[in-house]
């Protein structure tokens, strides 16, 4: 069954009660109605007038929970919006079942274009990175700037701990592995992704983890859930296959966005040997290398990212707010120049311990999340 056949489930008003998405202090979330499709949008209260307009897209299995930390990390920087894409966090199906990474772009571009908030600054991670990377291709005049934090771009060698990820797209397996793990406990899938998706799980609060089960428990009840995963990633292993124009390492050297790439080194899902391609495909990028963050360095080290977006701004000469350079955290490097230029820094080293970090929303419940 291709991603783009008819969704086992497709009306949003035969939905079960499910209980409420978590809302974090200072945020908001709303639902915006879209040609096609119904889209969840957390934002934060902007701390004054005039700041520039922000963007980020989560992961396969995420929610725009996983944008939490950092969009208050940059709180005074941007104006910060988070989707969920469809199918996933609180947006409901799309109409046409289209999980294709061209269908979650064209969602992007429709609420962007809807909202007239373009151009933005484009944060993306793992589906969310090849997401925003199509956006950027094809709509440059609606991104400012690229930030992309292991992004599921196409390897020819994909790691063995990536391979769950790609079998879940196979017609068939997502219900074979519902049966099989149907005596698992929320917490004990819980535990399984943050081991995948963090350099060190040890990182993730007892809050945010009771937080993180509470919300798969949330998901699971959803009819849609493993169809939404299933057909997702069946739409990453796609956009692998593609080539010519439409392939991602092509649309990546079309992107006119100065653009930011952030790789980890603990990462099991995309290879972390990606990230120097990705610096010469991406014309007018810079390299963030953190050898202790795994999948999600935008939740394992925000302050990292967010010093490291307050650098690109300073480098772009745009106004970056209160705070200017506060925030970078101890041990972060000064990255690494795109095809336009020579290195510009060594790796940089991920900080220790750090805040608190939440795993709210991270939780495909596969033990495989992309």
């Amino acid at each position: 069954m291709s991603s783009t056949e008819s969704p086992s489930v497709t009306a949003a008003s035969v939905l079960p009660r499910v209980a409420p998405v978590r809302v974090g202090e200072g945020e908001r979330l709303r639902s915006v109605g879209l040609p096609g499709v119904t889209l969840s949008v957390r934002s934060r209260r902007p701390a004054r007038e005039g700041l520039p307009p922000a963007l980020y897209i989560h992961g396969l299995g995420g929610s725009s929970q996983n944008w939490s930390t950092l969009m208050r990390e940059l709180d005074g920087v941007v104006e910060s919006e988070a989707v969920d894409l469809p199918g996933f966090g609180d947006s409901p199906p799309p109409d046409d079942g289209n999980y294709s990474v061209t269908g979650h772009a064209r969602a992007v571009i429709r609420h962007l274009d809807a909202a007239e908030r373009g151009p933005v600054h484009l944060f993306g991670n793992s589906l969310g990175g090849a997401v925003a990377t199509r956006v950027s291709a094809v709509r440059p005049d609606l991104v400012r700037t690229l930030t992309l934090i292991s992004p599921a771009l196409p390897e020819l060698r994909v790691q063995r701990t990536a391979m769950p990820t790609a079998l879940l797209g196979v017609p068939g397996v997502a219900g074979l592995f519902t049966r099989l793990t149907r005596e698992w406990t929320a917490e004990q899938r819980v535990r399984g992704v943050l081991g995948l998706c963090y350099g060190d799980p040890g990182r993730v609060s007892p809050e945010a983890f009771q937080q993180a089960v509470e919300e798969l428990e949330r998901r699971l009840q959803l009819p849609y859930f493993w169809d939404a995963m299933a057909r997702s990633a069946r739409g990453v292993v796609n956009a692998y296959t593609l080539g010519g124009q439409h392939g991602l390492w092509r649309q990546a050297e079309r992107v006119l966005a100065p653009t930011l790439l952030i790789y980890g080194g603990r990462d099991q899902l995309v290879g972390y040997r990606m990230a120097r391609k990705a610096a010469r495909s991406f014309p007018d990028s810079r390299l963030l290398s953190l050898p202790e963050a795994g999948h999600v360095a935008m939740m394992e080290y925000p302050e990292v990212v967010a010093g490291a977006f307050r650098e690109l701004l300073a480098e772009k000469g745009e106004f970056v707010g209160e705070g200017e350079g506060e925030g970078e955290g101890e041990g972060e490097g000064e990255g690494e120049g795109g095809t336009a230029g020579a290195a510009r820094g060594a790796d940089a080293a991920a900080p220790g311990a750090g805040s608190g970090t939440s795993a709210e929303g991270d939780v495909a419940a596969t033990g495989a999340g992309s």
